[in-house]
């Protein structure tokens, strides 16, 4: 009656229908556990009857209709959704949400993506189940943003107890599983002793039915498989909830941060001028390893106020302590740490449960002799301890060689251009080779620790076993019998699984307490911008002036203000470091509104550092209490950085930038920022994708797409950070003409930061000079007064004003787009479909097996089947001991014999698994550097096209990260697999051997689960695919699927500052790991999926043998033991089979490492050396070069390469010096490289009278010198100079005095280099300019006939007079010279001057002859130079 009013209440009331429901299952559960308890116990039992058995089958109808209201009906209603937010519900709810509990227990709601997944060739993303509303990034962060970030909380308090408050639920019910899977774990063992006793006394004095033991061996494994994977699917819930969350803490705490300097050696520190600018050139800059923008030489000269003399090579140190590689790396390692550590409650509570049940379960069957199984296996803990320190220390070094070789690869990839230009494949091959050597020596070593372990592992539990039944027969004289022998297996088992788990568990959670501290320092110590300083509330957009205060919040500029880079530089006790530059402004400076503001101030001055005052980039230190800064936001602020940033997307979104598209200012900003031209050579227009780091476009080219986005923008106010650096003079007047002075930019009020002030001062209202000092010099409108008090901004200016030229004003209308797609340079990772691939396996199966694979498999397998039946035999004999008790009496038992034999069984199975493991580990060892040769050979010798397409952080992802794999996870893997597969093929036989009939159910099971296997693994493929192309997508990062969006927006970190777009960051990021964690929520579920029901597969079968064995086979119990533990061993190994089947196929799938690499492999290759291709010993003797009907072949350089040469024909004799110009895009670049062979040509060229495609390309390019614009070094100077290492001393030495460097670097006060100075990645250490003269040092030591200089656009006056005075002076008279030029006056002496204009030469004749042509391009630009009386003295020799 009280259960049908519930139930009328339930259905009635919708108030109090949740709580009815659940009143009435509680309410008939309890009786349900009653009549169980009373009536179905008893069953079980010998000496008991039902209690309510008189009331007959009513009884029973009872018991049925309990059954299916309070357990049935339950379990299998679904639950009701309720939404988070009830005015916002999902519209499609996640599977989860509204599953029954029986379903969530059983993953079933899983099914439905496991046969979809089954069905279709690749499971798409939006395929996967939706995130349920609570998994959402948006709705987890606005709850636990509160405990974990400082800014949020209200208390400071460590990361760890932060997050333990946020997941206190989760953690609880965790901890209640434990228990429940610790004292399920041990049905199995109670089980198999219960039933062999039966077995042994054929069921005399038993008082409980076999068949309850038998239905104990199929619920306990059921009941422990259900709680240890549910503690596993919240523990992966909560795993990947942290991953977003901390990875969304780190994103939004790094938009906090000042970067600043990594340390005074890492900074430009080498006192060339630019030590007090260097810091505020963007996040891009600091961060970047091969800095590129322009770097001040001239500023070196003149500009110094104290010289630094600290050697070279040791102010440059390791790139540890670069802040953006530690950003990096607290969002893969450490969060990889963190997580790693998330389910610490085993290492806390199960494991010392485990062990504790062990020891209770043990004394009962074996008395105190378990306690000498204890302490044998405690006395080997410190041999397992050293031999993990071991192991720990072979790893430290061998990470060192690892860390070594990829620096190198590193280096080499960055710089791979370079290499392929001057014919060093071969040469870098090798040197990553003897790297890699180097790294396997150590590999070989780490392969041999594991064995030890292994060893190690096989004994500890064999001498505990042994001392245990030593102690318990020949101490205490008790007999041994099946029940125990089997039952104490597996309980040994247990508990020499925790006693491992010690080891490896401790180490994680140490890893994870370091990377928490790492997070707590990285939370609370890491210097934040002032406005964030105090950890409290939100940004201000003006904190300087605040509301209501007398002075105007409308107000530019400053009063009375110091700014330093770093808190620490504003305190009492400066570090030694280059860097501390303080930017002073005594008493007021206010910018005008409306016009253009110019800054101006020699090379190293801090003007960028003025820009970065303004907005809040700096530290503020008031010099009086009326003192303050002002920046109003309120009508929004673009910026420009020298250092152009941009987006890995199209020209277009990198312009608007979010912004609404308007067509009429979008093209007047594109005309106006000189674009128009630079579009036209894109196949897509302004639909073209710039690339990882902008790599399709150049470094003028990104300038003014950058200065794009600040004009396209609504911006009041514009901060340019020297835009006309990366520009030729020519841009650059087009720039200060139509763009500055247009009007897009009438109303706004514009900081113009400028070394070009001859262009810049007509244009600008105001005009503020900064001295060397830091300090403002002066204020005003009149640019005279800044040079006078400035001589050496004075001279800087004259020499500007020497080159400056006038460009045509030419504009031309916006192409019009033909095709969406047409632009997309960088190609997606493809993801693949379906199972991995035989090719891919096969490159590691070739490799392993090398030139005899038959040999090697078989011997392999050979040896792996006779260590499983050897493992197999010993279980058997110990079986066959016990049972001599059954029918001998104990002194009639051999002791030792039997000891003997076990001992020389234990010790043979060592011998045999050291020489498989040995073998193998050889034999791997040999593959990986044969897969590691194919790939290093491959990408060296591919196509400029494709380094054009593939972004650098991919080349070295295969080189790194999936090297990694091959190294470790793959051999290791397939190992496994082999020998799982070896041992469920073992075990099976063993069954049968002594249960026939049992081939059939056990094949049947063996079928079932591969057949389960194939469903999962085809779904989970397709997740794991899609998880790594989410980390592998255009900004290319496999590591993590959020470090492309997060490593673009840190290295655009002020860009983003000074825009606000913060906000729109921070939501592409939560959407990012929404997109993320639906997929990995999904993966995590799948393994739940397989792993319930193997085990249950498992179970089953092992109930259904005992089954047969107790009721319809009479052997005895030894060999009935024998048969339950093989079937135990046979269900656990199919599952590890199929899971290691998964992870080796994740592992060589492509989107891990097998077919990554092989991908890269079968890549398009330049053409190899053949021995035909060898040129004559002498050649070449001269540099005549002769070219005939020369053009590109757009069709084979694919369909966005520019269509930039067409049908040139000139011949250049030896010695000639030649000068080649024309505007950008004009082809003078594609002609170098048309001359190295390095892109698709139609026509002939002859070097020396040798056509250039008929000889190797290693001939060719060693026997000519590039000195590319913005050369790249690395390594040290002398493997710049000579890498090949042909050469001494003495004669490098002289090349780089030749080539002035050493001059250079004397006049500047600065240390001098010597051959052994490091250099930093990408030659940053050095200016540009200084890397030229470097690469004109290489081109002396190389002593090739044919010289070709590609002229820095934006290197300095002096260094430019130096190269030119060096190839005069210092080059052979018989070698051919030819000259990019960006300057006029460079190559006004030339032998004859070449004019491009799109891919054609429109001039080509000596200077005096073209100044004579009435309506030349070369005459025009001379007569529009502003120094055009000092070039024609020049090109008639005056």
């Amino acid at each position: 009656l009280y259960t049908a009013v519930l139930a009328v209440i339930s259905l009635t009331s919708t108030v109090w229908s949740h709580s009815a429901s659940r009143h009435i299952n509680v309410v008939l559960l309890s009786a349900f556990g009653v009549y169980a308890y009373r009536d179905l116990w008893p069953l079980a039992t010998y000496t008991q009857n039902p209690v309510d058995i008189a009331e007959g089958s009513i009884l029973w109808a009872k018991i049925i209709i309990l059954t299916i209201t309070a357990v049935m009906i339950p379990l299998f209603i679904p639950r009701r959704y309720v939404p988070i937010d009830p005015k916002n519900p999902m519209p499609v709810p996640n599977p989860e949400q509204t599953a029954s509990w029986f379903a969530r227990a059983t993953y079933m709601y899983i099914d439905a993506i496991i046969l979809l997944g089954y069905k279709v060739p690749h499971l798409r993303h939006d395929q996967l189940p939706p995130l349920s509303d609570d998994d959402y990034s948006r709705y987890r962060t606005s709850r636990a943003f509160q405990y974990i970030d400082p800014l949020r909380s209200d208390k400071r308090q460590n990361i760890f107890f932060g997050l333990m408050t946020y997941f206190r639920r989760d953690y609880v019910v965790m901890a209640l599983t434990i228990p429940g899977s610790s004292l399920c774990s041990f049905a199995t063992p109670t089980a198999i002793n219960r039933i062999l006793s039966y077995l042994e006394t054929g069921g005399a004095n038993a008082t409980i039915r076999p068949w309850f033991w038998i239905a104990l061996l199929l619920i306990g494994p059921l009941l422990q498989s259900t709680f240890v994977h549910w503690f596993m699917f919240i523990g992966s819930r909560a795993r990947v909830r942290v991953e977003g969350l901390l990875t969304q803490l780190a994103f939004e705490h790094s938009l906090r941060i000042r970067l600043k300097a990594e340390t005074s050696s890492e900074s430009a520190a080498r006192g060339n001028g630019h030590d007090n600018d260097a810091p505020a050139r963007t996040a891009a800059s600091i961060a970047s390893t091969s800095t590129q923008g322009r770097v001040s030489e001239g500023g070196s000269l003149k500009g110094k106020t104290k010289v630094d003399t600290t050697p070279l090579d040791k102010k440059h140190s390791a790139d540890s302590k670069n802040q953006i590689g530690k950003l990096n790396n607290f969002v893969t390692t450490d969060l990889a740490n963190i997580v790693g550590g998330i389910d610490f409650l085993n290492f806390v509570i199960q494991i010392p449960l485990q062990i504790t049940l062990s020891m209770i379960f043990l004394y009962q069957v074996l008395g105190w002799s378990a306690i000498v199984g204890l302490v044998t296996t405690i006395i080997f803990i410190p041999v397992q301890g050293y031999i993990g320190k071991k192991v720990k220390d072979v790893q430290a070094i061998k990470m060192k060689r690892t860390d070594a070789r990829v620096q190198t690869i590193s280096e080499a990839v960055n710089v791979l251009r370079m290499i392929k230009l001057f014919g060093w494949e071969k040469m870098m091959s090798r040197r990553v080779q003897e790297r890699r050597d180097e790294e396997l020596q150590w590999l070989w070593k780490m392969m041999a620790c594991p064995t030890k372990i292994i060893i190690l592992l096989a004994i500890i539990p064999m001498l505990t076993t042994l001392f245990t039944f030593i102690a318990y027969t020949a101490v205490m004289k008790q007999e041994l019998n099946a029940s125990k022998i089997f039952s104490s297996m597996a309980v040994f088992n247990i508990l020499g699984t925790q006693f491992q788990r010690i080891s490896w568990r401790v180490t994680l959670v140490i890893q994870a307490k370091v990377s928490i501290d790492r997070w707590n320092d990285f939370l609370y110590h890491t210097e934040l911008l002032d406005s964030f300083s105090d950890l409290k509330g939100q940004p201000t957009d003006s904190p300087q002036i605040e509301e209501g205060s007398p002075i105007d919040p409308d107000l530019i500029g400053f009063r009375d203000a110091t700014f330093v880079w770093s808190l620490e530089d504003g305190g009492c006790s400066l570090a030694p470091s280059s860097r501390q530059f303080k930017l002073h402004v005594d008493g007021e400076l206010l910018f005008r509104h409306n016009c253009v503001n110019l800054i101006i101030g020699p090379t190293g001055s801090g003007k960028t550092s003025m820009l970065m005052a303004l907005l809040g980039e700096m530290h503020y230190i008031p010099s009086n209490p009326d003192s303050w800064f002002n920046l109003p936001r309120n009508g929004s602020v673009a910026y420009a950085t020298q250092e152009s940033w941009v987006q890995n997307a199209s020209i277009r979104d990198n312009i608007l930038f979010g912004a609404p598209y308007d067509e009429e200012r979008y093209r007047n900003v594109i005309r106006q920022c000189a674009l128009e031209n630079d579009l036209e050579l894109f196949e897509a227009g302004d639909k073209t994708e710039v690339g990882e780091r902008g790599l399709t476009l150049s470094g003028g080219q990104k300038a003014r797409v950058t200065l794009a986005r600040a004009i396209y923008s609504q911006a009041k106010i514009i901060l340019l950070d020297d835009i006309l650096a990366a520009l030729d003079v020519h841009t650059s007047t087009w720039i200060v003409n139509k763009c500055l002075r247009g009007d897009l930019v009438k109303g706004r009020t514009i900081l113009l930061v400028t070394h070009n002030v001859a262009l810049a001062a007509p244009i600008a209202d105001f005009i503020v000079s900064i001295g060397l000092d830091g300090s403002v010099q002066t204020q005003g409108t009149d640019v005279c007064l800044a040079l006078e008090h400035d001589p050496v901004l004075a001279s800087e200016i004259q020499q500007d004003e020497e080159i400056t030229e006038v460009p045509e004003d030419t504009p031309r209308p916006l192409k019009k787009i033909p095709d969406a797609d047409a632009g997309q340079l960088v190609i997606a990772e493809e993801i693949v479909e379906g199972r991995v691939t035989w090719k891919s396996m096969q490159l590691f199966l070739d490799a392993l097996g090398e030139d005899h694979p038959v040999l090697f498999f078989t011997s392999w397998i050979l040896i792996v089947g006779t260590s499983q039946w050897v493992a197999t035999l010993q279980t058997w004999f110990l079986g066959f001991w016990g049972s001599q008790y059954e029918t001998h009496t104990p002194s009639e038992v051999r002791l030792s014999f039997y000891l003997t034999v076990l001992c020389s069984i234990v010790i043979f199975r060592i011998f045999i698994s050291s020489i498989m493991d040995v073998y193998y580990n050889l034999r791997a060892l040999k593959a990986t550097r044969s897969i590691h040769v194919q790939l290093i050979d491959s990408i060296f010798s591919t196509t400029l096209r494709w380094l054009d397409e593939t972004p650098t952080a991919r080349i070295i992802a295969r080189c790194t990260q999936d090297i990694r794999s091959v190294d470790g996870p793959i051999p290791q893997t397939f190992n496994e697999a082999v020998q799982e597969s070896l041992t469920v093929f073992t075990k099976l036989c063993a069954i049968v051997l002594f249960t026939p009939i049992f081939v059939l159910p056990g094949i049947a099971v063996a079928i079932l689960g591969v057949f389960m296997g194939n469903l999962y693994l085809k779904s989970q493929l397709s997740v794991k695919r899609e998880m790594r192309h989410v980390a592998d997508t255009r900004v290319c990062n496999a590591r993590s699927p959020l470090l492309g969006h997060f490593s673009t927006a840190i290295h655009g970190l002020v860009s983003i500052r000074a825009y606000g777009a913060q906000e729109a960051f921070k939501d592409e990021s939560l959407r990012r790991i929404d997109h993320y964690s639906r997929a990995a929520r999904t993966s995590w579920n799948l393994n739940r999926w397989i792993g319930l029901r193997i085990d249950f597969l498992g179970a089953a079968f092992t109930a259904l043998l005992a089954s047969y064995l107790v009721y319809f086979q009479s052997i005895s119990a030894a060999n009935s033991g024998f048969s339950l533990i093989q079937a135990l061993g046979f269900c656990t190994y199919l599952f590890y089979l199929i899971r290691t089947f998964n992870d080796l196929e994740v592992e060589a799938n492509r989107q891990i490492s097998l077919e990554r690499i092989r991908g890269y492999i079968d890549i398009e290759h330049e053409p190899q050396p053949t021995q035909s291709g060898k040129p004559p010993a002498a050649w070449p003797t001269s540099g005549d070069l002769r070219v005939e009907n020369l053009h590109i072949c757009t069709v084979l350089t694919g369909k966005s390469g520019p269509r930039i040469l067409h049908n040139l024909s000139f011949h250049i004799k030896a010695g000639e010096r030649i000068g080649v110009v024309g505007r950008t895009g004009s082809g003078k670049s594609s002609l170098t490289l048309a001359l190295l062979r390095c892109i698709l040509t139609d026509g002939t060229v002859y070097y020396d009278g040798i056509a250039t495609d008929s000889i190797n390309l290693d001939s060719l390019r060693s026997s000519i010198t590039i000195i590319p614009q913005t050369a790249k070094i690395l390594g040290t100077l002398r493997q710049n100079l000579d890498p090949l290492e042909q050469n001494d001393d003495a004669t490098l030495n002289n090349a780089l005095r030749a080539a002035g460097l050493f001059s250079l670097h004397q006049d500047s006060g600065q240390a001098r280099v010597t051959l052994d100075t490091k250099i930093a990645g990408g030659g940053s250490n050095f200016s540009v300019g200084e890397r030229q003269i470097i690469a004109l040092a290489r081109a002396i030591v190389r002593g090739s006939k044919l010289l070709i200089l590609d002229e820095g656009a934006y290197i300095y006056y002096e260094t430019d007079t130096l190269i030119q005075e060096t190839l005069r002076q210092q080059v052979d008279s018989n070698v051919t010279v030819i000259t990019v030029a960006h300057r006029l006056q460079t190559i006004m002496d030339a032998d004859k001057i070449m004019v491009l204009d799109k891919g054609r030469i429109v001039e080509f004749d000596s200077p005096i002859l073209l100044l004579q042509k009435e309506n030349g391009r070369f005459k025009a630009l001379v007569e529009d130079s502003a120094d055009k009386a000092a070039l024609y003295a020049v090109a008639e020799g005056v």
